[in-house]
């Protein structure tokens, strides 16, 4: 019993939420209700930003705190996180894979590669970055971005 009269008389111990994100909410995600389905694309990183988005869903992050939830089909998917230059190979399917999603939909280039090629510009390989592919909604710039900075660009979507 000295246990429970413990845990009683302790009670809930939590951190403090952190503040609402700051800037522009994208017109489209006014749309989706504070809740979205995020499917990751690669299209040809070298995996330091897809770490980076596993490390946001991890417990000690926990991007679904803020209404994030990773899937695994486009179809469910309300927003697409696109790492890395996009190659010849991966083009057509990034366009495909974008054009499956429901509307409203949203696309966000995570990683300098994503935005601008990176350290892979000019590469014999690379078609361009996500933006010359698909419209691009936000960008989370870095090399890797941080998980916080991912799980910012989310909260922007989802308002929370």
């Amino acid at each position: 019993m000295g246990l429970l009269r413990k845990i009683r008389a302790t009670g809930q111990v939590a951190e403090p939420a952190p503040p609402r994100p700051q800037g522009d909410v994208p017109e489209k995600a006014r749309e989706l209700g504070g809740s979205v389905q995020v499917r990751c694309v690669d299209a040809g990183s070298c995996n330091g930003c897809e770490i980076e988005i596993a490390a946001a869903f991890n417990p000690v992050y926990d991007a679904e705190r803020y209404g994030a939830r990773l899937v695994a089909s486009p179809r469910h998917a309300d927003v697409a996180l696109v790492t890395g230059p996009v190659t010849r190979n991966m083009a057509e399917p990034l366009r495909r894979t974008v054009a499956a999603m429901g509307e409203p939909r949203l696309v966000v280039a995570v990683g300098d590669c994503a935005i601008n090629c990176g350290e892979f510009a000019g590469g014999y390989g690379v078609e361009g970055a996500v933006s010359d592919v698909v419209p691009v909604d936000l960008q989370v710039p870095g090399c890797p971005p941080e998980p916080a900075e991912i799980i910012a660009a989310l909260r922007r979507v989802t308002g929370r």
